[in-house]
């Protein structure tokens, strides 16, 4: 099931990301993904930096509930449970568009 959802929010904000150049690849476990994982923030506060942010990923990613509740897992989740997460999506169709609008929402989050 984290699968399915996760390959979905990696499609619902792929075509979004693709004006990012944000950061490089993701491969490993916790050093890679830094902020990512060790983010304080709630899920409110990463929809609202996604929304603030990113208009185009918010809206694709609203209009699905598959990726909202993968985004309520991954916020509920600690540090090691988050790269779990990630590491099963990493090689999902239209993940190395999507992690990087992830990455951002997690990196910003706590400005909002």
């Amino acid at each position: 099931m984290i699968k399915t959802m996760s390959t979905k929010l990696a499609l619902a904000v792929g075509g979004a990301a693709l004006s990012l150049t944000a950061g490089a690849g993701l491969a490993t476990a916790d050093p890679v993904y830094g902020a990512m994982t060790e983010t304080t923030c709630t899920y409110e506060q990463a929809m609202a930096a996604v929304h603030a942010e990113n208009p185009m990923a918010a809206s694709y990613l609203d209009q699905s509930p598959p990726n909202l509740q993968f985004l309520r897992i991954y916020m509920g989740s600690t540090p090691a449970e988050r790269v779990s997460l990630l590491n099963q999506i990493k090689n999902n169709p239209g993940a190395d568009q999507a992690l990087p609008v992830f990455r951002q929402m997690m990196t910003s989050c706590s400005k909002y």
